[in-house]
C-alpha cells in the first residue's frame, strides 16, 4: 500500500463528506504530486462530465493553485469573471458548468499534499458555514495522512530487515505517542534486562519493538483504508513471539486475539487465553509504560473505560497486578 493509494483513498471518502457537510452539489480533488509543485484531479463526487479529470493544477495557478501556494481557503463566487484567480483552467471549469468554487488545502507538518473543492453551478456567495464545514473535512483528512505516514514507518520497521525503531513525530520525542517521559522501558516492575525472545538481541532493541506494537495497535482505529488496515494487523502478529494473527482479530477489530498455535511461552497461562481487541490495545499501551490516562488519550478512550478493559485481561489471566498481567500476556505470546 503506498502512500499515493492510500491519500487518494482518503480524498476519496472525503469528498462525499464534504457534500453532505457543506451541501454543495460537486466536490473534486486531488493530491500533490511528488517532487511538483502542482495538483493532479483524480477525484471526483457528483460531477457530470470528466472534465475536471486528470488536471494538473500548477501551484499559483487558478484557484486551487492559489491555496496551494498560499496554504489557506480561497474562493470565488463567479469563478470565470473573476479577477481574484488566474485563468488557465476556464475551459475545464466551464465545461462542468461551475461558477461559484472553494478551494480548502490539505496540510500536513506545513507541507500541502492536496486540495479540496466544493462547487456549485450558479453564480452566488458560498458562505463562511460552507467554508468552514470544507475546513474540518480538510482537517479530517490531514490527520488520517499523518496516522497513516506514522503506520508505514512503522510497518517498515515491523517487516524483515526493518530496524524496529519508533518514528519521530513532530517535536522529535517519543513522548508524542502518550508514553511517560517517552519510556520504553520494561514496565514489569523487574528492571532487568534479558535476552529477545530466540536471542536475537538485546532488551533495548526488544522494547523498541514492544513500542512500535504498542504504537500500531493505537492507530489501527483511526486507519479507514481497508488494505492498510489489513497490512497494520499482520505487522501486529509478526511482533508477537507466536507471530500469528487470527484473520479480522488485529487491532480495533472485532473478534478475540488469541496466543495462537504454538504462540505460548513456558510459564505462562494456557496458549488457549483470549483477549478482546480493546483489552489488547489498553495492555499494549501499559506494557509500552503508559499510565491509564495516557493508554485513554492514545487510544480515544476515557480512563475509567481503561481501567475496565485492563481489570477484564488482568483477570483473564490470572493476573492481580498490571506488571503480572504484562508478563502473562507475553508469555502467553500476546504481546511482543
Amino acid at each position: 500500500m503506498t502512500a499515493d493509494t492510500a491519500g487518494t483513498a482518503e480524498m476519496r471518502g472525503a469528498l462525499a463528506r464534504l457534500r453532505r457537510a457543506t451541501g454543495l452539489p460537486v466536490a473534486f480533488g486531488g493530491l500533490v504530486e511528488p517532487g511538483r509543485p502542482r495538483v493532479r484531479i483524480s477525484e471526483l463526487s457528483g460531477a457530470g462530465t470528466p472534465a475536471l479529470r486528470g488536471l494538473a493544477v500548477t501551484s499559483g495557478n487558478g484557484l486551487g493553485g492559489k491555496a496551494v501556494a498560499l496554504a489557506r481557503p480561497c474562493a470565488v463566487t463567479d469563478y470565470s469573471r473573476s479577477r481574484r484567480i488566474s485563468h488557465e483552467y476556464d475551459t475545464a471549469v466551464a465545461q462542468e458548468g461551475l461558477r461559484s468554487v472553494l478551494a480548502v488545502p490539505v496540510v500536513v507538518r506545513r507541507r500541502v499534499r492536496g486540495v479540496l473543492y466544493g462547487a456549485l453551478r450558479t453564480a452566488e456567495p458560498l458562505g463562511d458555514r460552507a467554508l468552514t464545514a470544507a475546513v474540518a473535512v480538510a482537517r479530517d483528512v490531514e490527520q488520517a495522512l499523518v496516522a497513516a505516514d506514522e503506520v508505514r514507518a512503522l510497518l517498515a520497521a515491523a517487516r524483515p530487515g526493518g530496524h524496529p525503531a519508533l518514528p519521530v513525530r513532530a517535536g522529535g520525542h517519543p513522548e508524542a505517542y502518550g508514553w511517560p517521559g517517552g519510556s520504553v522501558g520494561p514496565s514489569d516492575g523487574s528492571g532487568r534486562t534479558s535476552p529477545v525472545p530466540g536471542g536475537a538481541g538485546p532488551v533495548g532493541g526488544w522494547e523498541q519493538v514492544r513500542a512500535a506494537h504498542a504504537a500500531l495497535r493505537a492507530l489501527a482505529p483511526r486507519i479507514t483504508d481497508p488494505a492498510l488496515r489489513a497490512e497494520l494487523e499482520s505487522a501486529c502478529g509478526l511482533l508477537t513471539p507466536g507471530g500469528w494473527a487470527p484473520q479480522g482479530a488485529g487491532p480495533g477489530g472485532a473478534g478475540p486475539v488469541g496466543a495462537g498455535p504454538g504462540g505460548g511461552l513456558p510459564g505462562g497461562p494456557a496458549p488457549g487465553v483470549t483477549l478482546a481487541p480493546r483489552e489488547l490495545d489498553v495492555l499494549a499501551c501499559v506494557a509500552a509504560g503508559a499510565t491509564n490516562a495516557a493508554a485513554g488519550a492514545r487510544l480515544g478512550l476515557r480512563a475509567e473505560t481503561v481501567k475496565g478493559y485492563l481489570r477484564s485481561a488482568m483477570r483473564k489471566l490470572g493476573a492481580r497486578t498490571r506488571g503480572e498481567a504484562v508478563v502473562s500476556a507475553r508469555r502467553a505470546g500476546l504481546l511482543p
